[in-house]
């Protein structure tokens, strides 16, 4: 493969594995847990892994309900740092940040492989110093440990079938884990990206025996032993689990309109040069390097982004994160001209105080955090109080104050509409189907409001300020405490006819 011409030399010492990929986990975690839970994600996903370290350790519950949303795995890794770290911010976002950490990697060995430990070493600063790929890092949803998994699927299949004729067995079994992981880390698209990618680039070389190479009966094996035991334990468990998780979730979701974040085709297009600046400003310069220099790898690199990008395009819903996986290649494409430049000794590390200056915006703003009022609650609560919400899920106030029974949330859970609308009240709707009685005695009807404190211990109302005068208007309550964002209102226990 031709070498990138070399310029000014990166250090030597920044260019071994050890070193390199030690100071970027040290650049992962150093502001992991600054600021406060994002909502509604983070809150969300991060009381998830709470709840399932307090109980079942295999299903997934909001509020005590079962969430299949999502599978496990970002759960389990977060479940395991709540264990080391305590019930935090920083252990809520320990999963997002491996996912950065494998994508960093699986980065910095396929560049040092293709054109050597200079362009490695540059090319994971680059990566390290996007905007999108650091606060994705630290951002507790499964985007970034998905994003991760199958980049290291892509490369480990190239890697794999990089002699053609040949296949590289302990590559392709490695290729086929990460898939498996993939899928324990967000579904269908753990295995179906991976393809994506790598089909029709083999098939575009006239290879299509090294695709079916791709099929080795012992990939297979590992791909079944690691990801089919959960989605296994869950259809057996719950029968609805299938139609779920895999029609709702992927098939339907995919193709109707009616969710939230409803962009054109262009989304995507504007957000990955965006979020990747000031790096994607070489991108003129890039195009012409690649078409120069028509590797297979640059190929598989070009087809990689085009395929990501074309895929996510075609629902109406859109999310930033959805691409994350377009990353590395995207990054690979840029080192290839940014390493043979002097800018990067000085874009490197401003682009790295404005990643931090990002993170440090968002600590000091905290937009919507429940944090204060939770941690009010949890200091004047008695044993045996409950927590009721009205017509909201303040997402991450059961994890700030750490409660060890569901919130009681009144709303209106019989409006026709509610299926309709991708928010709060859908999630624990559908929650709802896998465990009706539990459903009943947590989901509340909200013309049944004033009868939620009728109980021996006292209820605690923990509202937004807009439902304070329906709230004021119940027997006996009292407000306790009040900020921008969230009000805290008392009723003592009393018993009711």
């Amino acid at each position: 493969m031709t070498a990138i011409p070399p310029s000014a030399r990166a250090p030597q010492r920044l260019q071994t594995p050890v070193v390199a990929l030690g100071l970027l986990a040290l650049w992962l975690l150093l502001t992991l847990g600054l600021r406060p839970l994002l909502l509604p994600d983070e809150g969300r996903y991060a009381n998830v892994a709470r709840e399932m370290l307090q109980g079942d350790l295999i299903v997934p519950t909001l509020n005590g309900l079962p969430f299949f949303h999502k599978p496990p795995l970002m759960y389990w890794l977060d479940m395991a740092a709540m264990q080391l770290f305590g019930v935090t911010a920083f252990a809520a976002r320990v999963g997002p940040m491996l996912g950065a950490w494998v994508m960093g990697a699986a980065l910095f060995f396929a560049l040092r492989r293709w054109h050597g430990a200079r362009a490695a070493a540059i090319g994971l600063g680059l990566l390290a110093t996007c905007p999108f790929y650091f606060v994705g890092a630290q951002y507790a949803n499964h985007d970034m440990l998905v994003a991760g998994l199958i980049t290291a699927a892509v490369l480990a299949f190239a890697r794999a079938l990089e002699t053609s004729g040949r296949i590289d067995l302990p590559w392709l079994l490695g290729a086929w884990a990460a898939c498996a992981l993939a899928m324990l880390a967000k579904g269908l698209i753990g295995f179906v990206l991976p393809a994506l990618v790598i089909g029709p680039w083999l098939l575009a070389q006239g290879r299509w025996r090294d695709m079916l190479r791709l099929l080795h009966p012992l990939g297979l094996l590992v791909f079944l032993v690691i990801a089919g035991p959960w989605f296994i334990a869950m259809q057996l468990r719950y029968a609805d689990f299938f139609d779920y998780f895999v029609m709702e979730q992927h098939f339907r979701r995919f193709a109707q309109s009616n969710f939230n974040n409803v962009h054109g085709g262009w989304f995507y297009l504007v957000v990955l040069p965006a979020f990747t600046l000031p790096w994607s400003a070489w991108l003129p310069a890039v195009a012409r390097r690649t078409w120069q220099l028509r590797t297979p790898q640059l190929g598989l690199c070009v087809w990689w982004v085009v395929a990501i990008v074309g895929f996510f395009s075609l629902p109406s819903s859109k999310l930033v994160g959805y691409v994350l996986p377009a990353l590395v290649p995207w990054c690979v494409l840029l080192t290839i001209v940014v390493s043979s430049e002097r800018a990067w000794r000085w874009l490197m590390p401003a682009s790295a105080v404005v990643c931090l200056g990002i993170v440090a915006v968002v600590a000091w703003k905290a937009p919507n955090s429940h944090r204060a009022a939770a941690l009010a609650l949890a200091a004047q609560m008695a044993p045996g109080d409950r927590v009721a919400m009205v017509d909201a899920y303040l997402y991450d106030l059961p994890f700030y104050a750490q409660l060890a029974q569901p919130v009681l949330i009144a709303s209106d859970w019989a409006d026709p509409e509610l299926p309709r609308h991708d928010n709060w009240r859908k999630e624990l709707f559908d929650a709802a189907r896998f465990a009706s009685a539990p459903a009943r005695t947590v989901l509340w009807p909200i013309e049944q409001l004033d009868r939620l404190s009728c109980s021996p211990n006292a209820v605690w109302f923990a509202i937004e300020p807009g439902q304070a005068a329906r709230v004021q208007a119940l027997t006996g309550t009292a407000r306790v405490y009040a900020d921008a964002r969230t009000e805290l209102w008392r009723a003592p226990g009393r018993s009711c006819p």
